[in-house]
């Protein structure tokens, strides 16, 4: 079970149950004698036994304690017990952590260890999880045994199918079944909400809509669209989304508040994108899409109306670091040339140019994707497009995946590297240590932002505080 997509009076509660039967949640109601009972959907085999229940009608900024339940034709099942705090509306202290990458390049479950990132963000007591994306990795086969460099082995959980490359929706599926063992995981789950985001690795490695692989380990599927569907249906399935923010093909974008002093706008970067290329568009036009026209549309209107303090950009992809997608093409915004706006960086310079136009500030990116921990300040008086408020992204991840990094930086928008934390050498496994998060605090009473980024012992390597504007 887990919870999530929490505002001031509504959350969301996930379950997965052993057998069919129609998923309950008993909530304590703080201040009241007796607990309120939600009926949610019938599972079964239709959702893989999956439901969500949305709690409507709750009080901001209060702890509540809840569990989750099956009624089956047998009886109630066994209840598990969770809890989750809504966002207050008044002053208050805020923080979450964030990060990507979850069993990638073959580093799955530690059979002897576990997930241990899980647990030690878990340790810093979060308000809130955001995952920045790579929630899966549907296209990485995992192994039972990993030979390390000093001759130790690394030994796999393995379960589920993860021994090939997820074409079926049931393999889909049993990517989020698989990563669910984890204790660590199960344990943060119960008492940290989570706000998720997918990026590639949900469905292939560097997708983009109308792609047609070209991967032999693909034998029944190559068409992208078509696992796209199906790995988003896994996705909206295995996360506790609230219904209400997503459209017909299962939008995953959205706004949420977490008190007066912080909004977040979790982004898409991987549906509307148009294909990779070598992203030199001198201008903008279908080739150049990376967010879409209706999204960025909805980014610029909903940060115009935010009234909190810090609005929080929840990135799946960074701005400025140069992502190649092989020798040709681009995986990012950025193309590397450090020039005037060309390619997808059009899309992010309309942005931030209508942002500065709205007044919009105190806009800081949290994101992840590059396998490595880094902050970056973006400044126009270092950029070849000037026109925009200068501005922090701060990367984590990955959280139990192959360490990577650093990339290069693209001088588009002016950025500069405060600090970064990358591999000793490419595919770092987590056992190694280099595996990053980030943790975000808001003062309740002044509104400062201290953001720090940490290792997988939860051990602090960087901090920037941050005054509001």
């Amino acid at each position: 079970m887990q919870s999530g997509d929490v505002t001031t009076t509504t959350a969301v509660v996930w379950g997965r149950s052993s057998r069919p039967g129609r998923l309950l949640v008993e909530l304590d109601v703080p201040g009241r004698a007796g607990r309120r009972v939600v009926r949610g959907p019938v599972v079964d085999a239709a959702t893989d036994l999956t439901g969500a229940v949305r709690l409507p009608g709750l009080k901001p900024g209060e702890t509540y304690e809840y569990r989750v339940l099956v009624e089956t034709e047998d009886g109630p099942g066994e209840p598990v017990a969770g809890r989750f705090s809504t966002a207050p509306v008044h002053g208050r202290d805020v923080s979450f952590v964030w990060t990507g990458d979850t069993a990638g390049q073959g580093w799955g479950v530690n059979a002897d260890t576990g997930m241990t990132g899980y647990r030690a963000m878990s340790d810093v007591a979060p308000d809130f999880f955001v995952h920045c994306g790579d929630t899966v990795y549907a296209d990485g086969p995992i192994a039972e045994a990993v030979t390390l460099r000093d001759g130790s082995t690394w030994r796999n959980v393995v379960s589920d199918g993860v021994g090939k490359v997820a074409e079926t929706l049931d393999e889909f599926r049993g990517r989020y079944r698989y990563n669910l063992q984890d204790t660590h995981v199960q344990a943060m789950n119960a008492v940290v909400p989570v706000y998720a985001q997918w990026d590639d690795h949900e469905t292939t490695n560097n997708w983009y809509p109308g792609e047609v692989l070209e991967d032999p380990r693909y034998t029944q599927e190559r068409r992208v669209d078509v696992l796209a569907a199906r790995a988003r249906q896994a996705f909206t399935e295995y996360f506790p989304f609230d219904a209400r923010r997503r459209d017909a093909e299962g939008k995953v974008y959205g706004r949420f508040s977490r008190g007066p002093h912080l909004d977040l706008f979790t982004v898409d970067m991987r549906t509307y994108r148009a294909a990779n290329s070598a992203n030199l568009q001198e201008s903008p036009g279908p080739q150049t899409r990376f967010l879409g026209a209706e999204q960025l549309e909805w980014l610029v209107h909903e940060m115009s109306r935010s009234r909190a303090t810090w609005k929080a950009v929840l990135s799946d992809m960074p701005l400025g670091l140069v992502v190649p997608d092989g020798s040709l093409a681009q995986e990012g915004i950025a193309n590397s040339d450090g020039g005037a706006p060309r390619g997808r960086e059009l899309e992010i310079a309309t942005l931030m140019s209508r942002l500065k136009a709205a007044g919009v500030r105190n806009v800081v990116w949290f994101t992840a994707d590059v396998h490595y921990c880094a902050a970056h300040h973006y400044d126009p008086s270092r950029a070849a497009f000037t026109d925009f408020e200068p501005f922090w992204e701060f990367v984590g991840g990955p959280i139990n995946a192959g360490t990577f990094g650093p990339n290069q930086l693209d001088g588009t928008f002016g950025p500069r590297v405060d600090f970064s934390k990358a591999a000793d050498y490419p595919n770092q496994p987590p056992s190694d240590g280099n595996q990053f998060f980030g943790h975000a605090r808001v003062d309740g009473r002044t509104g400062q932002l201290t953001v720090s980024l940490r290792d997988i012992r939860g051990a602090v390597l960087y901090t920037r505080e941050l005054q509001p504007a």
